[in-house]
């Protein structure tokens, strides 16, 4: 018996390792210099799980290569950017995918966290997919309003998953990120 309970948590893990983050472009807002990408690019190269990041300054973006099955938290991108001084324009991020079936306004649960996918068609995901983050501070005002009337879950308004679960799910209070493809 004991046999067979590690080779499920193995076959687990090995299954768990497949759903990962494997890129980010990230576009940061307000950069008006050099001092100001430098800036930028040296808070963004102190998150734990990147690798490495290029970047092209005639289009203020960065590409942050993450770690292989490094726990990603698109939080903390946002956060040292702003730590920086500035904001995020947009995240586009690089997900590999496996059998993942995503529904128009719908939650799944993908890499340790849990994804709603917006304006999107019934599809099943596989391989790498660019999936762009739209969540509030992550779009402009006027696209953040305009994706807010694609859905009928409060949980786009606020980022948690509270919003869209009752009070007794372990959940709740997860964060929950808004993409689309």
């Amino acid at each position: 018996m004991k046999i067979l309970s590690v080779i499920l948590v193995a076959l687990g893990l090995s299954f768990g390792a497949q759903a990962q983050y494997k890129k980010a472009s990230l576009q940061a807002s307000g950069l008006t210099c050099a001092m100001c990408s430098r800036a930028t690019l040296e808070s963004l190269q102190t998150l734990p799980f990147v690798d490495k990041i290029d970047t092209d300054l005639n289009n203020t973006t960065f590409i942050l290569h993450f770690k292989q099955d490094a726990a990603v938290s698109i939080d903390a991108i946002k956060q040292k950017v702003e730590d920086a001084g500035f904001s995020v324009g947009k995240l586009v991020v690089t997900a590999s995918f496996s059998d993942v079936k995503v529904q128009n306004d719908a939650h799944v649960p993908f890499a340790g966290s849990t994804l709603h996918f917006m304006h999107v068609k019934d599809q099943v995901l596989n391989g790498d997919k660019d999936i762009t983050v739209i969540d509030k501070d992550f779009v402009s005002a006027k696209q953040f309003k305009k994706y807010s009337t694609e859905t009928t879950m409060p949980c786009y308004k606020t980022g948690v998953m509270a919003d869209c679960c009752t009070p007794h799910d372990a959940k709740a209070s997860k964060r929950i990120y808004h993409v689309t493809i």
